[in-house]
């Protein structure tokens, strides 16, 4: 049973910065290794929208208020999980643990990027793309950050909607609207989730474990948790193949989708093997499992952006 932790203490009690902040430690708040594949799939979205180039107003507005957005985001997580942020290792390096960054200083710089990012998506696109990017922040923050994370094994399942929402951004911001392809980009994310963060929660359950955090291994157990991977690794699959039935991709694409499901399906499937047969996932055995899935996404993104492209 997992012990819930308390909630945070109020930001007037944090501690207040000892050391200069960097730009360095500004830009960590962000979240730069997340944000680059939320970046990629929005920045993927709007060429498969076009079927192509999508103009240089809209791609370099959406470079720039597109990662300013879901940094935001990444900033507002940091403030709010700064108690168990601390004793997890994975985390305890953060600007917001060490104050190097104070609470205050933070949020600023968090409000400053929501700000700045709705504006410079509505300039550059439209206003439906802007509201989009901060429904993003809305949901992570608000829904999955004080919310769910907390409360529920369901949590990264619920709350993987965040990190689906940036297709819809791009797709939005070339064509100001929201159709049934769009809609698959943002399932097809949603499904694959819970493959990705799990593996990376296989590995790390202990520190979850520790700090009250009720991730699904740390709750249901390594075999429950790698059967429901497996369950979405097969729906990710059925997902992708969706658009190719309704005519929007080529068979190249077809083909790419069927190998690059092959391997995520499979690499789960042996993970599954593992851990019915007793043995303990640990970092060696999720790692892989963790790695591909990141690629897994980056190429077939890439792969429907040129497939609309040039064969479509």
């Amino acid at each position: 049973m997992i012990k819930k932790l308390p909630m945070n203490q109020p930001l007037s009690q944090t501690l207040s910065s000892s050391t200069s902040a960097t730009w360095r430690d500004y830009l960590t708040l962000t979240k730069p290794k997340v944000i680059s594949l939320l970046l990629f799939t929005t920045i993927g979205a709007m060429f498969i929208a076009a079927k192509g180039f999508p103009g240089w107003l809209a791609l370099i507005g959406m470079l720039i208020g597109g990662y300013m957005s879901p940094g935001a985001a990444g900033v507002f997580n940091m403030i709010y999980d700064r108690d168990i942020d601390q004793r997890m290792k994975r985390t305890s390096k953060r600007p917001t643990v060490t104050a190097v960054i104070s609470t205050r200083n933070a949020l600023i710089f968090g409000i400053s990027l929501a700000i700045l990012s709705f504006a410079i998506i509505a300039l550059t696109s439209n206003l439906l793309a802007a509201w989009l990017s901060w429904a993003g922040i809305v949901f992570y923050v608000v829904i999955y950050t004080m919310w769910l994370k907390r409360n529920t094994w369901q949590n990264i399942v619920i709350g993987g909607a965040a990190g689906a929402i940036p297709p819809l951004v791009g797709w939005a911001a070339v064509t100001g609207e929201l159709n049934i392809l769009a809609w698959l980009l943002f399932a097809l994310i949603f499904m694959w989730t819970p493959v990705h963060f799990w593996a990376l929660a296989l590995m790390i359950k202990d520190e979850y474990k520790a700090v009250g955090i009720p991730m699904a291994p740390a709750v249901i157990g390594d075999k429950a948790t790698v059967i429901q991977m497996l369950v979405y690794a097969i729906l990710t699959a059925i997902t992708t193949l969706i658009p190719f039935v309704l005519g929007e991709f080529s068979w190249v694409y077809c083909l790419f989708a069927l190998w690059l499901n092959g391997i995520l399906t499979w690499r789960t499937f042996k993970l599954y093997r593992l851990v019915n047969a007793g043995n303990v996932v640990d970092k060696a055995t999720a790692l892989p499992l963790y790695k591909f899935s990141m690629l897994y996404l980056a190429i077939l993104f890439l792969v429907m952006s040129l497939d609309r492209a040039f064969l479509v």
